[in-house]
C-alpha cells in the first residue's frame, strides 16, 4: 500500500440488495465506530464507520440497498453520486465492497455487473454461504474470482465469519490497478451511447460520465434526466431521437439492460454454481407455508405482536423498579442537602421529577427493540411484510408502504425518510402522512405509565398473556386502524392513483445473531436517552419555570388565610378548623394555590374549558400543550406539574412508579374528586397516539416533501383526529363506568 493510502483513512462504499446482510456486515466492521448524519445538500441518510486493519484506517459508507443502480428515488441518486464521486469536493470511493447472497446469485450479481462498468476496485463478499450449503448449493469460487476478475470472500456476516479474510482484500484492492472489463451492454448500444456523450460534452461545456450517458438512454421514468437537467427540452430531444435509434436496432430500453446483464450474469456462473436437479423442499419452505398463509399466518403474526406487548411489561417490572429506586434516591439525596427553594425546586422537581419520569422507562424500551430486532434478524419481518400487502392494496397502496410504516414504529422521523424507495409520488406522500399514526417509542412512556396505573393486571393463558399487555397492544391497534381509514381516503380523494404492484424478496430463515441485536436493541436505548437528555431536559426545565414563576408567598398566605376566615364564618367546627391548619394541608394547599397563579397555570386554566369534554384538567391540558416538541415530554411534564403539587399518601403501591401514585392522588380543584380514572387514562393514550406533537416529524415532512402545505395539513388533520377520538372514548368510557358501578 502506498504511503499517501497509508496515511489517509481509504474509503469503501457497501453497496447490496436488501435482504443479503449489507447492514449486518456493516456493523460487524464498523463497531461501534459509527455515525449516522445526512449526505451534503439533501435528506437521504448515511451511516458511516471506521475500521482499523493493519495500522491503516478504512471509512466505511453504507449505501442505501438497492436492486439497480439505475436511479428512480432520492436514495437510488445518492448511491449513483457516492460511487461516482459527484458530490462537492468528493471523489469516488478507493474501492466498493459488494455483497451478494449466496444463495441467489442469479440475482444479486445484476448489480455487481453494474458496480463493476464502474471501473473501481471492487471486492465481492459472498454472504449467507451456510444457507447456500443447506440447499445444497456447490460455488466454485475461485472460479467465480477469475471470472469476475476481482477478489471473491465467502464470508458469514451474523457470525463474523471470513471478516479477516474480507479485510485483507479490501486492503489489495484499494492499491491494485483495476484491469478492463467487459461491458455486457450490445456494442451498439455502447456506439450510441457514445455519440450521445460527446453531444453534450460539446453542448454544455462538461462531461458526463459514460455510466451515467448509459443511465440516461435507459432511464424510462425520466426521473435522472430531471435531477440532472431539470427538464432541458434539448436535452429530452437528443435522448428521444437515442432511444429511436435503439429501437430501430431492436434495442428498446430499458429491457436491453436487462437483457444483456442477465444474459452476462448466466455466462458467468456456468460450470460455476451448482444446484440440486430436483428441488429440495427446505426449512425455510416449510416455515412459510404456514406464517405466509393468508389466514394461520395473519393470526400467528398476532399472537407474536400480543406475546410482544405483554412481555414489556411482564418482563420489564422489576427493572423499572430499581430505576424508579435509583430516581427517588437521588432526589432524597438533594432534597437533604439542599435549602428550601428555587435550586432545589429547580433539580428535584423540575430535573431528577422531569426526566426521571422518562428515564424510567428505558426497560420497556429496551424490551420492545431487542424483540424487534430478534424478528428482523430472524427473517420474520419481511414476512410480515407480505402479509401486510394485502392489506396495504385494499387502502390503495402496496407493501412498499409497510417497511416505512413498521420503522415508523420507532420514530416517524426514518420512517418517513424511508419513503424514499417508492417510486409513485402518490404513495409515498400518502405514507408519509400517515407514517405518524404509527406508534413510535416516544408515546410508549405514555402508555406504560397510564395503563400501569389504571388497567388491573390481570393475566391469560397461565399468565402469559396480560390485559395490560392487550390494552397496550390496543393502543398501537388505534394508529394502525385510523391510518389504513386515513390512507384509503386519501387515495380516493386528494391522491388518487393506481395501486402500483409490489415485488419483495423473502429472504431465508436464520439464527438471530446476538451481538447484532444487542447492538441495535442499545443504539435504540443511547438513542431514548440522549432524548431525554437533550429535548426532554431543556422542555422540562421551561415547564420548571412556567410552573415556578411568577412566585408570590405573601399573596398566597393572604388567599389562604380568606380561605380559612370564610370557612369559619360558614360555620366550620373546630375539628375541620384544625384539619385545614394541619401543617401537612397548608404545603399542599399552598403548591396547589402557587401552581394554579403560575404562568403554566394560567394557560392550563385558559385551556381547559377545550380539554374538559375529554375528562382533562387544566394540568393534563397544559402538558399536552408543553410536549409539543416531542410526544414523551408530556410524561416528564406531568413529573414537574405534579412533584410541585399535593403529596397524597394512596398506600402500597410498589409495583408502580411515583408518578402512577401521584396521577392517582391528583384531584379537581373545584370538586375534590379524582382526576384520573380508566376513561380519563384511555382518553389521554388515544390522544397520544393520534396527535402529531411532535417538531422533528413535522420538519421532516417540510423537508421530503419541500412544502409547508403538507405538515400544516398533517398537524390540522391529526390534532382533530386526536381530539375526536379522545372525546368519544371518554364520553362512551364514563358511561360505561356509570352503567357498570348502578
Amino acid at each position: 500500500m502506498t504511503t499517501a493510502a497509508a496515511n489517509r483513512a481509504i474509503r469503501i462504499a457497501v453497496v447490496g440488495n436488501p435482504n443479503t446482510g449489507k447492514s449486518t456486515l456493516f456493523t460487524a466492521l464498523a463497531g461501534v465506530r459509527q455515525r449516522v448524519g445526512n449526505y451534503p445538500g439533501v435528506t437521504v441518510e448515511k451511516k458511516t464507520g471506521h475500521l482499523r486493519y493493519n495500522g491503516h484506517t478504512f471509512e466505511l459508507i453504507d449505501l442505501p440497498g438497492t436492486y439497480s443502480l439505475a436511479p428512480h428515488s432520492p436514495d437510488e441518486m445518492v448511491t449513483v453520486d457516492v460511487l461516482l464521486g459527484r458530490g462537492v469536493g468528493e471523489s469516488p470511493p478507493e474501492v466498493v465492497l459488494s455483497i451478494v447472497d449466496a444463495s441467489n446469485l442469479e440475482r444479486n450479481l445484476f448489480l455487481t455487473s453494474q458496480v463493476l462498468a464502474l471501473g473501481l476496485p471492487t471486492v465481492v463478499a459472498l454472504n449467507m454461504v451456510d444457507i447456500a450449503r443447506d440447499r445444497q448449493i456447490e460455488i466454485d469460487v475461485p472460479a467465480l474470482a477469475q471470472r469476475l476478475g476481482v477478489p471473491v470472500v465467502e464470508i458469514q456476516a451474523n457470525r463474523r465469519s471470513g471478516l479477516e479474510e474480507l479485510k485483507a482484500s479490501l486492503a489489495l484492492a484499494a492499491n491494485e490497478q483495476t484491469a478492463k472489463r467487459e461491458n455486457p451492454l450490445p456494442a451498439e448500444f455502447t456506439r450510441i451511447a457514445r455519440e450521445v456523450g460527446e453531444t453534450f460534452h460539446s453542448a454544455r461545456g462538461e462531461a458526463l460520465p459514460a455510466f451515467l450517458v448509459e443511465r440516461l438512454l435507459l432511464d424510462g421514468d425520466g426521473y435522472l434526466e430531471q435531477e440532472l437537467f431539470q427538464g432541458d427540452a434539448a436535452i429530452t430531444a437528443k435522448l428521444y431521437h437515442a432511444r429511436e435509434a435503439l429501437r430501430a436496432a431492436n434495442l428498446p430500453v430499458p429491457a436491453v439492460e436487462a437483457l444483456a446483464r442477465y444474459d452476462w450474469v448466466a455466462r458467468t456462473l456456468q460450470g460455476i454454481v451448482r444446484r440440486p436437479d430436483v428441488h429440495q423442499r427446505t426449512t425455510s419452505d416449510r416455515f412459510d407455508a404456514v406464517l405466509t398463509h393468508r389466514w394461520w399466518g395473519t393470526i400467528i403474526f398476532l399472537v407474536v405482536m400480543a406475546l410482544l406487548f405483554s412481555s414489556i411489561f411482564i418482563w420489564a417490572d422489576p427493572l423499572m423498579g430499581l430505576v424508579d429506586t435509583a430516581v427517588g434516591s437521588l432526589a432524597e439525596f438533594i432534597e437533604m442537602h439542599l435549602p428550601t427553594g428555587a435550586l432545589r425546586s429547580l433539580l428535584v422537581d423540575g430535573v431528577i421529577g422531569g426526566v426521571g419520569a422518562v428515564v424510567i422507562f428505558l426497560p420497556q424500551i429496551l424490551i420492545l427493540f431487542f424483540f424487534i430486532a430478534l424478528l428482523e434478524d430472524c427473517g420474520y419481518m419481511a414476512r410480515a411484510a407480505f402479509l401486510m400487502d394485502r392489506l396495504m392494496a385494499g387502502v390503495g397502496l402496496s407493501g412498499k408502504s409497510f417497511i416505512p410504516l413498521l420503522s415508523s414504529f420507532a420514530c416517524a422521523v426514518p420512517g418517513i425518510m424511508a419513503t424514499r424507495t417508492i417510486e409513485n409520488r402518490r404513495d409515498r406522500l400518502a405514507t408519509i402522512l400517515i407514517a405518524p399514526l404509527m406508534s413510535c417509542s416516544a408515546r410508549l412512556p405514555i402508555y406504560v405509565i397510564l395503563i400501569g396505573a389504571f388497567v388491573p393486571a390481570e393475566r391469560y393463558l397461565g399468565g402469559i398473556v396480560g390485559l395490560q399487555g392487550l390494552t397496550l397492544l390496543s393502543m398501537y391497534a388505534v394508529g394502525v386502524i385510523v391510518a389504513i381509514a386515513v390512507a384509503w381516503v386519501l387515495k380516493r380523494t386528494i391522491l388518487r392513483g393506481e395501486t402500483p404492484p409490489f415485488v419483495l424478496e423473502l429472504p431465508s430463515y436464520k439464527l438471530p445473531s446476538v451481538r447484532n441485536v444487542v447492538y441495535r436493541m442499545t443504539e435504540q436505548g443511547w438513542s431514548f436517552i440522549a432524548r431525554a437528555g437533550t429535548v426532554i431536559f431543556a422542555v422540562t426545565i421551561v415547564v420548571w419555570a412556567l410552573a415556578y414563576y411568577p412566585r408570590s408567598d405573601e399573596k398566597i398566605a393572604a388567599e389562604i388565610a380568606t380561605q380559612r376566615a370564610e370557612i369559619a364564618a360558614a360555620g366550620a367546627s373546630s375539628d375541620e378548623l384544625a384539619a385545614f391548619d394541619e401543617p401537612g394541608h397548608l404545603e399542599r394547599l399552598s403548591a396547589s394555590l402557587h401552581q394554579q397563579k403560575s404562568f403554566l397555570g394560567q394557560s392550563g386554566k385558559w385551556i381547559e374549558p377545550v380539554v374538559r369534554p375529554l375528562g382533562w384538567d387544566w394540568r393534563i391540558g397544559a402538558a399536552a400543550i408543553a410536549s409539543f416538541p416531542a410526544r414523551e415530554v408530556v410524561m416528564g411534564v406531568l413529573g414537574v406539574i405534579y412533584q410541585l403539587g399535593p403529596d397524597v399518601d394512596v398506600g402500597e403501591a410498589s409495583e408502580q412508579s411515583r408518578l402512577g401514585d401521584q396521577l392517582r392522588a391528583a384531584r379537581w380543584d373545584d370538586t375534590g374528586v379524582p382526576v384520573y380514572n380508566l376513561p380519563v387514562a384511555l382518553s389521554i393514550m388515544v390522544f397520544f397516539a393520534l396527535c402529531a406533537q411532535c417538531a422533528a416529524t413535522l420538519a421532516v415532512i417540510r423537508r421530503e416533501t419541500n412544502s409547508w402545505h403538507w405538515p400544516v395539513f398533517t398537524f390540522v388533520y391529526l390534532t382533530l383526529l386526536a381530539y375526536l377520538g379522545a372525546l368519544v372514548t371518554y364520553q362512551i368510557g364514563i358511561r360505561l363506568l356509570v352503567y357498570l358501578a348502578a
